[in-house]
């Protein structure tokens, strides 16, 4: 199958001549304004290269050059500004719109072959690396989850209850996370990281498996000194995960596990533990998994307690009767409370 070359102007006698010097190349399509370029892009996924007059009617070239990077066909497919004028502020935009050449009229056939040519291969060699890049990482992905998780489901031999909790901690940790960082830009994190995160709170609660039976499922208060001791699981689950060899592990995963291990009982005032650790020195994946944490520890039963309703978990949460949380985490919480609800 030939490459198809989209040629966008709105005099045909331009489109023509384009045409003609690529004739036999490639498989031509014409649009006359920036509406049916579009529509061209959206219906033809082959396109190749464009090459794109700025002045036209219904939409112009830059309209165009807007919609692809609302789509992101700008990153996949290289577009030739052609044109007459000469106005270099107009060019600068182009450019910074994501314009890969900008080709003035009167142009020699040869060249104009050529550039097109050359920047076509070039973007086929860089868009076939960069899907060779994907899979990779999705495999990588594959293994970390399935890492995770094995090291998760050892947890279930030793509390039954903990089995659909973490995975209940992984789905939420994911909806806070987004919430998180739509709402505030301090914290804002790309979909790849709210996957990694959402991933590695799966562990939070590996270092359990240290804990005695008959503290981790003891149907009624811990004393003081149990308490202690069931306070080091945060201590003991980094030792695990210290022992598994680096590469068996993603390390920006491994980071991640690490933290949310240790911290995900720390609290916004300072009052949790391992560390006492205060504020934003709590790392934010830490904190969302600490609101997640007791919002399902809440809501499900135990065999010290029966589950609370969704609505009696959250107004503790917001009370402060489960500790000390980041008001922003909290609000971020309360966007997404109806959408964890059991």
């Amino acid at each position: 199958m030939k490459n198809s070359l989209l040629i966008v102007d709105d005099v045909e006698i331009n489109r023509a001549i384009l045409a003609e010097a690529f004739k036999g190349e490639y498989d031509i399509i014409e649009a006359a304004n920036g509406v049916e370029a579009v529509k061209a892009l959206k219906n033809c996924p082959n396109v190749s290269a464009v090459l794109l007059d700025l002045v036209m009617p219904e939409m112009d070239g830059m309209g165009v050059l807007r919609e692809m990077n609302k789509t992101g066909d700008i990153f996949r497919i290289p577009v030739f500004i052609v044109t007459s004028a000469d106005d270099e502020e107009t060019f600068e935009d182009a450019y910074g719109m994501g314009a890969v050449d900008v080709i003035s009229k009167p142009f020699i056939h040869h060249f104009l072959k050529c550039r097109v040519a050359n920047i076509i291969e070039l973007y086929r060699h860089r868009n076939n690396l960069e899907t060779t890049v994907n899979e990779q990482l999705a495999r990588l992905n594959s293994m970390n989850r399935s890492m995770v998780e094995t090291l998760a489901s050892v947890i279930e031999f030793r509390n039954c209850e903990s089995g659909g909790h973490v995975k209940r901690i992984s789905h939420i940790t994911a909806l806070l996370m987004t919430a998180i960082s739509e709402m505030y830009p301090e914290y804002y994190c790309p979909k790849e990281m709210i996957d990694r995160v959402s991933m590695a709170a799966i562990l939070h609660d590996v270092g359990k498996i240290s804990i005695p039976d008959v503290i981790l499922n003891k149907p009624a208060k811990l004393t003081h000194e149990e308490f202690e001791i069931m306070k080091q699981h945060t201590v003991k689950g980094c030792e695990i995960l210290s022992n598994i060899p680096s590469e068996m592990m993603d390390k920006e995963v491994y980071d991640l596990c690490f933290d949310i291990c240790r911290h995900h009982h720390e609290r916004w005032d300072g009052g949790g533990y391992p560390d006492g650790l205060k504020g934003d020195d709590i790392s934010v994946y830490a904190q969302a998994v600490a609101v997640a944490d007791v919002y399902d520890a809440l809501t499900s039963p135990r065999v010290y307690k029966a589950a609370y309703p969704h609505e009696k978990a959250v107004e503790m949460i917001f009370d402060g009767e489960c500790g000390c949380f980041n008001p922003k985490i909290l609000k971020a919480f309360e966007m997404i409370a109806g959408k964890v609800k059991k």
